[in-house]
């Protein structure tokens, strides 16, 4: 197989490892919800620790460095997906994906999908003020309206926040995705739901962080019980980098 880049880049590794009682189509084997590693990298761990035994041999990237993101290698973007239309997108979407699990608006039916986020029910500039004031490292909160096209809240004026990243390096997508779906579930909390058919687990990759959340447990919580698991993929994940 031709190996190709992480837009993201390949040195960041963040959230929960996944249970395998919740493998499915948008995660299949156990690594965290954002793994740092390249196709190729990806295609020969699963093959040698899960045991698919393919005749598989890689063929690596010329110039391509961990710590390049898509913007750096001077390659158009591909719309990897009808709403992943820029490279942006790709940055924001671990945090903002998890918001699929819930009643609020991903910002599908806009030009801004996981960009923009919100829901009939907020208060844009309550939102923004409460997660500004958390001061989360490499991303702002501005208070926005929008009406999607289609998808969830389709035709109606929806109010949230736009989300931008300001230092790709420093931001930290599934801790501010979390902090993100809690603010919303303290503020909200008779309008905002997890909704059904286990969407938020599948996507998180297991069934115990929307318990934690909704008892009422800290972010800074749940990051320190899923750091024992990300800490031991990390390990096995270093005998699997191509490029150093």
């Amino acid at each position: 197989m031709l190996d190709r880049p992480n837009p993201q880049g390949g040195e960041s590794v963040d959230g929960p490892v996944l249970e395998p009682d919740f493998s499915s189509f948008v995660g299949l084997y156990p690594i965290p919800l954002k793994h740092g590693m390249t196709v190729g990298e990806l295609a020969t761990l699963f093959n040698k620790e899960f045991n698919i035994g393919a005749d598989l041999k890689v063929i690596k990237m010329k110039g391509w460095k961990r710590d390049m993101d898509y913007d750096d290698t001077g390659l158009p973007f591909v719309l990897p997906s009808p709403n992943m239309p820029a490279v942006s997108t790709t940055f924001v979407y671990p945090a903002t994906g998890l918001i699929e699990g819930t009643n609020v608006s991903e910002g599908r039916g806009t030009t801004k999908p996981f960009e923009l986020i919100g829901a009939p029910y907020i208060n844009s500039d309550e939102l923004a003020g409460k997660l500004n004031a958390l001061r989360l490292p490499g991303v702002k909160f501005r208070a926005a309206s929008f009406t999607p096209t289609f998808s969830k809240h389709a035709g109606k004026l929806s109010h949230g926040v736009e989300i931008y990243i300001t230092d790709r390096e420093e931001f930290k997508a599934v801790p501010t995705g979390l902090h993100i779906i809690k603010t919303i579930q303290d503020l909200y909390p008779g309008d905002f739901e997890f909704l059904a058919a286990n969407n938020f687990n599948l996507l998180i990759g297991n069934g115990w962080v929307m318990s934690r959340i909704e008892d009422g447990s800290s972010v800074n919580e749940i990051m320190n019980e899923y750091q024992v698991k990300q800490d031991a993929f990390k390990k096995v994940r270093k005998n699997y980098l191509l490029y150093k």
